[in-house]
């Protein structure tokens, strides 16, 4: 009887807790208030990042896109523009380089006979010992007499070339004024460094015997003026760099005259594209 009586009181205290814990609950969803449940926790992945190139890298890859956009515009200024224009004129658009090279043959091929020589002699030989308007009077026909101490033919390519691409990018006006320019400023300057005498940037008494023809230093001039009209520094370095460092390594008299060209040839290039900033880009008056 005890311990029937003793499980009829724990059954009947669990009857009550269970009663107690479900009326809290009903309680408490009466009431509205639900369980709250924690908020999820969040995830963080990590996702890789790329690694910035390093400085040199970075440097070097601005300087391949100069690079390469410089050499883009320099090919279309100097070399696509001047073909059209070639193409739209025709013969007209190089007949100075043609009329030069023409030229320069059929004085070469006079000065060949005695007589030939004489006359070529009288009409276009420069030396400093000449007068000064003698020389100013000689200077535009000694452009077309090839100098003694360079041979006649291999040099007409280069001088094709130079004064057809000059003709094609600056117009034939500018061309002949540049070129003109450049030889005239060469052979003054000679003249000036002659009566300095044999100082640092002088020259010997003797020099004034040399024989001051050809149209080297108008060829180098106009290269280096059109190289620096059209902003173009790869034509600088092949076209005229050569000239200066055989003038800098071989200071004689045709080495002077045509250091003075170039910096003639610069100093007329700045001047005219300060004054119309359109012909950098712009293509070449007729």
């Amino acid at each position: 009887m005890a311990r029937s009586s003793k499980a009829g009181g724990e059954s009947l205290a669990g009857a009550v807790w269970g009663s107690r814990v479900r009326g809290d609950t009903d309680a408490r969803e009466r009431a509205g208030v639900a369980e709250q449940v924690p908020p999820p926790v969040p995830v963080t992945v990590a996702v890789p990042t790329a690694v910035p190139p390093p400085r040199a890298e970075r440097r070097l890859r601005r300087f391949a896109r100069f690079i390469g956009r410089q050499l883009l515009r320099e090919f279309r200024v100097v070399v696509a523009e001047p073909v059209r224009t070639l193409v739209r004129r025709g013969l007209s658009g190089v007949l100075l380089a043609v009329f030069t090279a023409v030229a320069v043959l059929t004085l070469h091929a006079v000065d060949q006979f005695p007589t030939g020589a004489t006359l070529v002699r009288l009409t276009s030989h420069v030396r400093g010992d000449i007068p000064l308007p003698l020389v100013l009077l000689r200077t535009p026909l000694s452009l077309f007499v090839p100098a003694r101490d360079m041979p006649a033919l291999p040099g007409i390519p280069v001088l094709f070339l130079g004064i057809a691409l000059a003709q094609l990018v600056l117009g034939r006006t500018r061309t002949v004024v540049v070129a003109y320019a450049v030889s005239l400023a060469g052979t003054l300057s000679a003249r000036v460094m002659i009566a300095a005498g044999p100082r640092w940037w002088g020259l010997p008494p003797e020099a004034a015997q040399v024989i001051d023809t050809g149209a080297s230093a108008a060829v180098v001039g106009l290269f280096a003026h059109v190289a620096t009209v059209k902003r173009a520094p790869v034509l600088f370095l092949c076209a005229v760099t050569p000239t200066v460092l055989r003038s800098i390594q071989k200071p004689n008299l045709a080495g002077r005259e045509h250091l003075v060209a170039i910096t003639v040839a610069v100093l007329l290039g700045l001047l005219a594209t300060r004054r119309d900033p359109a012909l950098r880009d712009g293509p070449g008056p007729a």
